[in-house]
């Protein structure tokens, strides 16, 4: 296997046209012959470059509106003999197959297509064939033939040629080959998840998942792992689509954490006022709603500043220059909202390292995605999350209802809840956290950590009573015992709402009446792991 082959004929057949008539003259100058297919071929002869039609190579017209161009021996053959098998060079010259020594294809756009809400036959039609088998027979073949598959790499390959006077390394090939491969991967595993979507198959039997590298992180949870970041493709608004403005680059637990922000405060609908969501760990550790996006930020703080000290903090809303200042007083990881005004951006620049990020929207908090965990020789797929409750979904199960202004707070705090690691309870006052209780082994410790937190908040807040007194209770999964919401109640809560289902429901609704408490179930528990 020769380490240096030449480039002496390049077949291009591309849909994203981008920089292709660059790319096509630099090919020239360099005495590479063009060959090519369709409006590819049309665009390169409209800038005056000399093209052959593939359909002249292979002696066969493009037919079935361009479904059969490049499926011929002639165009395969050429990408896929063996330069130094005599048996195969043989056949070359007994056929008239010519070598073609780089190929440069791009598919359909059949990501695009779906994401763009294409209907079923348009989908379909999207789907490329004679792209993804050249590309694979180039890869394959790549001890002689270059393959790209992405414009990014057009300046690479032409500073490849200018290294090593027209021809490409073995390394290069073998790197262009890797790509083209996970290129072809991910097209497939798009292909098969929207198919299994469009005909319902919830449970295929094999399953494929595909990213686009959108950074190299310098470590991933802890400096001795390395990490990555990649893009699913499906330009949902977040992290991933997310415009940094200024501060140094986001780290691993830095993505992870403002997700977790932003799907938290995509709950509350910007129409229905501002909020705001302070995360720590992936835990939320303030949310409140208020009149202003600086009074919703305020009272998020207020929940527990300790934990806000270094965290995540994502609004609903236009990040304002009076919100700026308000964050400005502590040092804070991250900021994501829709979108901040100038002002605020003027603001930010005095704090070179934190991170400002918009995103142009907010993410649909009842869209439905899966999930992917990766166990030990294994994935865990699911649905995301999506369940929400109203009011009229609630079912009143002790002697005293809850009144208007609780029920208002306890869809609140469940709201919350669904974003709080189990066990999870979240006590909520006038639309805003008073006190949060994650990720305990016992629903009690929780209850009893989140009611410290609250004494603790207002103590340094020179108030003479707890955060929770008063407040509404929020648990992720029923009590099993009433231990948990006598825990609550003794912190000051009044109201609870609970997915109910316990066998001991009874035990816990004579427990909240003995209280004097009112209790909702919903029926519906957010366990989140």
């Amino acid at each position: 296997m020769s380490n240096l082959q030449p480039i002496r004929r390049a077949l291009i057949s591309v849909s994203d046209k981008e920089g292709l008539v660059e790319l096509a003259k630099a090919l020239t100058t360099r005495g590479v012959e063009l060959l090519s297919t369709g409006g590819s071929a049309g665009m390169l002869r409209d800038a005056g470059l000399e093209v052959r039609d593939v359909a002249d190579l292979t002696g066969f017209p493009e037919m079935m509106d361009g479904r059969v161009k490049t499926l011929h021996p002639r165009v395969h053959g050429g990408l896929l003999a063996l330069r130094d098998n005599d048996a195969h060079v043989a056949a070359m010259k007994e056929h008239g197959i010519e070598n073609i020594d780089l190929l440069i294809v791009n598919l359909y756009p059949f990501e695009a297509t779906v994401a763009g809400g294409g209907d079923y036959d348009t989908c379909i039609e999207n789907i490329d064939i004679g792209g993804p088998a050249m590309i694979r027979a180039a890869a394959k073949n790549h001890a002689f033939v270059s393959v790209v598959t992405d414009v990014e790499d057009y300046e690479g390959l032409l500073a490849e040629l200018d290294e090593n006077d027209g021809q490409t390394t073995l390394a290069f090939r073998q790197q262009l080959a890797q790509a083209a491969y996970a290129r072809t991967a991910a097209y497939d595993a798009a292909v098969s998840t929207w198919m299994a979507g469009a005909i319902g198959q919830d449970t295929p039997r094999r399953r494929a998942f595909a990213g686009t590298l959108a950074a190299s992180l310098r470590y991933g949870e802890n400096p001795h792992q390395s990490a990555s970041f990649y893009l699913d493709g499906t330009g949902r608004a977040g992290v991933a689509t997310a415009k940094q403005h200024q501060g140094k680059a986001l780290s691993y637990n830095n993505i992870n954490d403002t997700d977790a922000a932003f799907e938290l405060v995509a709950e509350f609908a910007p129409e229905a006022g501002p909020a705001c969501a302070i995360i720590k760990h992936a835990n939320p550790c303030g949310v409140a709603r208020g009149d202003t996006m600086e009074e919703a930020y305020r009272r998020a703080f207020d929940c527990d500043r300790t934990s806000a000290f270094g965290g995540i903090i994502a609004l609903n809303q236009t990040l304002d220059a009076a919100t700026a200042r308000a964050i400005c007083e502590i040092f804070t990881e991250v900021v994501i909202a829709p979108d901040a005004s100038d002002e605020a951006r003027e603001v930010f620049k005095a704090k070179k390292n934190l991170r400002l990020l918009t995103t142009g929207a907010l993410p649909d908090p009842r869209e439905a995605a899966l999930t992917y965990r990766q166990v030990s020789g294994g994935m865990l797929v699911q649905d995301k999350d999506v369940g929400h409750v109203s009011a009229d979904d609630l079912k009143v199960v002790t002697k005293r209802a809850p009144t208007d202004a609780q029920m208002e707070d306890m869809l609140f705090a469940w709201t919350v809840a669904k974003h709080v690691k189990s066990n999870a309870i979240i006590y909520v006052k006038d639309g805003a956290t008073v006190g949060v209780g994650a990720g305990q082994m016992s629903r009690v410790d929780s209850s009893r950590i989140a009611a410290r937190k609250s004494e603790d908040m207002a103590e340094a807040l020179g108030l003479s009573t707890p955060l929770t007194q008063g407040s509404v209770v929020a648990s992720d999964a029923f009590f099993p015992f009433p231990d948990g919401l006598l825990a609550a109640a003794s912190a000051g809560a009044t109201a609870v709402i609970q997915p109910g289902g316990s066998m001991r429901d009874d035990a816990v609704i004579e427990a909240a009446d003995e209280a004097g408490i009112a209790m909702v179930f919903t029926g519906m528990r957010h366990f989140r792991h």
